[in-house]
């Protein structure tokens, strides 16, 4: 058995609560509201900054140059591409990135690119792709089931389809094999902290898009 597949069976719970959340609910049947959508996408811009980041630091340390290209790659995906998923959002809802990028990150959101950037300084790369894959996975496990059920709102199906893309889809394999291939040149206890990062930001997972259903705010 591939390592990812334990990697997937640790987190079944977590998936299925993602699944389960009102927040996806309302984008396949068009109940969410828009202003929670809004919310989160501009959360999203924030924290893909943050993520870009800590993928080019990723590919810094990758033990191989295709996976030190494959990440820098992603990294400015992450910034050009994504951003412009973004952005086709923020011209229909008319807010400029001025007001997007001087939005302060939500409490979730700032613990969780905290957590993504101190794992990508100080661990090594084992435990650093075990800590940004789920964003990856989860995302295209998401999309995929979303896409059977489809959504009223042009919107929310923009969404949608970028996550459920064959395209989007190739570029997570990718960093499934390498976490396959790293993970066999690990001990037990190295594929365990490998894990334990995966789960967590799992849980992360969970919790931004319940920040965006919640529209997160500091309370102090």
């Amino acid at each position: 058995m591939a390592f990812s597949e334990e990697l997937w069976r640790s987190i079944e719970g977590i998936f299925t609560r993602i699944l389960e959340h009102p927040f996806l609910k309302g984008l396949t049947d068009g109940t969410l509201d828009e202003e929670a959508f809004q919310f989160y996408v501009v959360q999203d811009a924030l924290y893909l900054r943050d993520f870009a980041r800590g993928l080019a630091i990723l590919g810094a340390k990758a033990p191989e140059d295709n996976w030190l290209v494959m990440f820098c790659e992603h990294a400015k995906t992450a910034i050009v591409v994504e951003r412009s998923l973004h952005e086709s959002f923020f011209r229909e809802w008319g807010i400029t990135d001025e007001k997007v990028y001087s939005t302060p990150m939500a409490p979730t959101n700032l613990l969780y690119t905290n957590y993504l950037l101190r794992v990508a300084y100080e661990r090594p790369f084992h435990e650093v792709i075990g800590a940004f894959l789920p964003c990856y996975w989860i995302y295209l496990e998401v999309g995929k089931n979303l896409e059977l059920k489809g959504s009223p709102n042009p919107l929310y199906r923009r969404w949608i389809d970028t996550y459920s893309s064959a395209e989007y889809e190739s570029v997570v394999r990718q960093v499934i094999e390498a976490a396959n291939k790293i993970a066999e040149t690990l001990t037990d206890a190295q594929r365990e902290a490998m894990r334990r990062h995966f789960v967590m930001t799992s849980k992360m997972e969970w919790m931004f898009w319940d920040m965006g259903y919640r529209k997160e705010e500091w309370q102090v």
